[in-house]
Formats: structure tokens, sequence, C-alpha cells
């Protein structure tokens, strides 16, 4: 695995200290869960961002997001995201 490093301010690391506390983890545990975790996050933000401009479908969205379709759909609905627009419909149906 690589090594990454970086320099944090130190509220940012005294609320690192208080999250590896709560959570029981260790240091390098706890940044690779934090890292993921947003990554994955930024993720799902980005398909539906990019599904909400109709730059990509909603099943290709769902790839992007590392989701089922739907699951994504739920996430849709749950965010209140627009995205069915009559000349989309027919591609996304396709492509379920």
């Amino acid at each position: 695995m690589p090594t990454v490093s970086a320099r944090l301010p130190e509220a940012l690391e005294e609320e690192l200290e208080d999250y590896m506390e709560e959570e029981q983890l260790d240091r390098s545990v706890a940044l690779r869960k934090l890292l993921s975790d947003s990554l994955e996050d930024w993720k799902q933000r980005k398909a539906l961002e990019l599904l909400e401009e109709g730059k990509v479908t909603l099943t290709r969205a769902a790839e992007m997001a590392d989701m089922t379709i739907w699951e994504f759909a739920d996430m849709v609905r749950e965010e209140k995201v627009t995205w069915v627009k009559d000349e989309r419909v027919e591609e996304d149906m396709e492509a379920a």
C-alpha cells in the first residue's frame, strides 16, 4: 500500500483524535475509513449532479456511484433529484 502524508490544522487533528477514540480505531485505520467514506460520498454526489444535468443516464450514474440501479434510484428519490425528461426516458429504459 502506498503511504500518504499530510499536515493537519490543530483543530482537525483534535477532531480526528475524538473520532479515533469514539470509534476505537488506530490512526491509520481511522484515516483510511474517513477517506474511503468521503470518496464514496463524493462519487455519489457527482453521479447525482451529472444525472440531474442530463449528462449521464440513470444506469450510468448508478455505475459511477458503485451502486445497484435500485439503490441509486432510491437515493435519487430521497435527494429529490429531477432527472426524468421525455427524451431521456427511452434511453434509460433501454439501458436498464
